[in-house]
């Protein structure tokens, strides 16, 4: 029998989701946890073979969570099942190293088949998210030539410009004349292709340089 471990903070979708695992005996839910700090402290005293991990809780995101499980190279699997369907989600968990990713709105079926997927050692990207993803991937191999055309200032600018700072705050946290930095950041749009501040700062999001949580 799979021992599976549930964070989520919603306890009508913990219950509903627990009756699904556990309805033919396949699954055992050994463990639950209502916020990420609670998961992080029960996995120590349990050895489940997978966790069901929310993205939306209170203390702990789900997505840190799993960096900080994959820090401490707990052996865990972990299914994130979310409500969140953008791609960015996708992105920033695959990356960290989740075992899978599938939506909350998905049949009992698909659930049942992405825990024997990921139990038998493979990952599991719920289809209807592929298409999304690969041409994500796709545009993220071009991203990254783009960043690594940027030099190290126009990489410290580019990180401000996100985080809604004006040129005259730039130069002043830098040093540098607002004219320079008015120059670099001309720079920068030419060389990510975009056309203005928003554009640049959705960029740096994409691509994991500011977080989007």
């Amino acid at each position: 029998m799979i021992k599976a471990m549930l964070a989520d903070d919603h306890v009508l979708v913990r219950e509903g989701i627990k009756h699904l695992l556990e309805y033919d005996g396949t699954v055992e839910v050994i463990q639950e946890a209502n916020n990420g700090i609670e998961c992080i402290e029960k996995l120590a005293d349990v050895s489940p073979d997978i966790l069901l991990l929310d993205i939306n809780m209170p203390d702990m995101n789900g997505i840190e969570v799993l960096e900080e499980l994959k820090r401490r190279e707990h052996p865990v699997k972990i299914l994130i099942l979310t409500v969140h369907n953008e791609i960015e989600y996708l992105i920033r968990a695959v990356d960290i190293g989740a075992d899978g990713y599938i939506l909350k709105d998905s049949g009992t079926a698909e659930l049942k088949q992405a825990i024997t997927t990921i139990i038998n050692g493979e990952s599991y990207i719920q289809p209807s998210l592929l298409p999304a993803l690969n041409s994500r991937l796709i545009n993220r191999d071009i991203d990254k030539e783009k960043l690594e055309s940027l030099t190290k200032r126009e990489l410290e600018i580019l990180i401000q410009v996100a985080g809604g700072m004006f040129n005259k705050e730039i130069a002043i946290n830098l040093n540098i004349s607002e004219r320079t930095v008015k120059n670099h950041i001309s720079n920068i749009f030419k060389k990510i292709d975009v056309s203005d501040r928003t554009q640049a700062a959705v960029f740096a999001i994409r691509n994991n340089i500011v977080k989007l949580y």
